[in-house]
């Protein structure tokens, strides 16, 4: 504030301020391209009410942190997009908000998709509060993806993903290319998804194995998967540095995945089995990886569907084979009546022949009076034992030193506490 020759005051405002907020409501697609041609800044572009058939949506802009733009629906869950609809996002600081996209064409290959092209990325963008929803038989042959996301520092919150089927991830990070990784998904619900039969049917993949060195540091937080049931892998991690915390896991058929990719942390999620069938937990491949202060409760899940899970490396091994498991910390963690608690050693390749050095199996509880504590397939000299305490029907291997065979009174103890800490579920 100044005072001008005449003793008025006179307010200065910042540029982001000079113009107020506009709302632009739009009624079809022709009105959405013309808006997009104006929006600045802090700008919201409405859609109405009502299905929005066959549209292809292109969103964007630039916003700024304190003012994106925004695309959303009138009235969340009644402006309902379907058909071979698409959205394709490209710009900085935008944010897609309250729509919903039913029964998508299991045609279209990408539904939403942070990118225009490898040139025309997103950056600190982001979908909330959105809803996809199919009850639609997918072909097993055509890939078909539901979410990409493509370059950096955006964010996926409060939305649902239901009824996915077919061949394709529903929800997929792409790196390289100008695509860095830094993104977060977080309070998600990824409802029932069917079996599939075959590698495809991944919940959510972040990378790839041609990516898999790069350091992706993403964040899946907060979310609750229920009967993922695709195939064995429902997160399938391709990239280095994720992190995967307080999650939960409700009737999965599949694990948190640490296919390729090194030095990433599993952290107090909750894996909830209930004895459905092929129910699993975390499969361990790779290096300097940290799972610790999970719950695992009655898993069914076995090879490599157990509740624990340490692959057996290759030498020299392609980048889309398997890496040896080396400096893994596997601590403070709780298994309750898991028919196939702690697998080490598991291949399915005649080349694999190294075993996991340099692992640290710490702090952990395994409860399952009726079942084998550990099953082991190879050399377990790498691997150091300390302060774990089982209550099997058998060890599954010889005694040794960080091993207590008890009775484990488990309830109260406090990694169980910590694995239920953060989950909204």
């Amino acid at each position: 504030m100044v005072i001008d020759a005449l003793g008025c005051f006179v307010f200065l405002i910042g540029p982001e301020q000079q113009v107020a907020a506009k709302n632009y409501l739009v009624v079809d697609v022709p009105a959405f391209e013309k808006a997009i041609k104006s929006v600045q800044p802090g700008d919201n572009i409405i859609l109405s009410e009502g299905e929005w058939q066959d549209a292809r949506l292109i969103f964007r802009g630039k916003g700024t942190q304190s003012a994106p733009i925004t695309l959303k629906a009138s009235h969340p869950g009644k402006t309902v997009i379907t058909g071979k609809s698409i959205l394709r996002m490209h710009g900085d600081h935008l944010v897609v908000e309250g729509l919903l996209f039913q029964d998508p064409d299991p045609l279209v290959s990408d539904l939403i998709n942070f990118r225009m092209d490898s040139d025309e990325l997103c950056h600190n963008c982001r979908l909330t509060n959105c809803t996809v929803i199919s009850t639609q038989q997918g072909n097993s042959s055509q890939e078909s993806r539901w979410i990409g996301l493509h370059g950096s520092n955006n964010r996926i919150d409060h939305c649902n993903f239901v009824g996915k089927s077919g061949k394709g991830a529903t929800f997929v990070v792409w790196l390289g290319n100008g695509s860095e990784g830094r993104h977060q998904s977080d309070h998600n619900y990824f409802g029932p998804r069917e079996k599939l039969g075959k590698n495809g049917g991944e919940t959510i993949r972040i990378g790839d194995s041609k990516t898999s060195r790069i350091e992706a540091a993403c964040l899946v937080e907060k979310n609750l998967f229920e009967k993922c049931n695709g195939e064995n892998e429902c997160i399938s991690n391709k990239s280095c540095g994720n992190i995967y915390r307080n999650n939960t896991f409700k009737e999965v058929s599949g694990t948190i995945t640490l296919r390729h990719g090194n030095n990433c942390l599993v952290e107090r999620n909750v894996f909830l089995g209930n004895k459905a069938n092929g129910t699993g937990g975390v499969r361990i491949i790779g290096e300097d990886h940290v799972v610790r202060g999970n719950y695992f409760d009655k898993l069914t899940g076995d090879g490599a569907r157990s509740a624990l899970t340490l692959m057996t490396g290759i030498p020299n091994s392609p980048a889309h084979r398997y890496f040896q498991v080396k400096r893994a910390i596997v601590e403070d963690n709780v298994l309750i009546d898991c028919e196939h608690s702690l697998l080490i050693g598991l291949s399915d390749d005649n080349k694999a022949s190294l075993p996991p050095e340099g692992t640290v199996i710490k702090g952990n509880i395994i409860h399952a009076p009726k079942y084998t504590a550990v099953e082991s397939h190879c050399d377990l000299s790498g691997i150091t034992w300390k302060y774990n305490h089982f209550h099997s029907e058998q060890l599954g291997i010889p005694p040794r030193d960080g091993i207590e065979m008890t009775q484990v009174d488990w309830e109260p103890l406090e990694p169980i506490s910590r694995a239920k800490v953060g989950t909204t579920w």
